[in-house]
């Protein structure tokens, strides 16, 4: 069972090496109105917000921020945040599984499966 464990962390550690780059947060589809009185987005009857423009938000080290991506900019940070996200999904595995053993450790000794 423990070595089980072992070579799945071990395939955890190997997906990890080979995720790429990453940028934590999500990628959402913005429509704005601006400030010019007599714009299309501001038509009383028919108002047609500016957009979609693409907003990054994210939190790190407990400051939220967020930014728009350029067009052509969006598909090359989309890929950034599913590396993120598949990251943080493999370290959870990776604790699960180090939880685990710890568990089969501590109920039949240290020594093997």
């Amino acid at each position: 069972m423990k070595r089980d464990i072992a070579q799945q962390i071990q395939r955890i550690k190997e997906e990890l090496a080979a995720i790429g780059p990453i940028h934590p947060g999500s990628l959402k589809e913005q429509y704005n109105v601006c400030g010019n009185p007599g714009c299309h987005c501001k038509d009383p009857e028919d108002p047609k917000k500016h957009g979609p423009y693409m907003q990054l938000s994210y939190t790190w080290r407990g400051k939220s921020t967020s930014a728009f991506v350029r067009p052509v900019g969006v598909e090359r940070l989309r890929g950034k945040v599913a590396n993120y996200k598949r990251m943080r999904e493999l370290i959870q595995l990776w604790v699960d599984l180090e939880i685990q053993r710890e568990r089969l450790e501590r109920i039949g000794g240290a020594d093997g499966d």
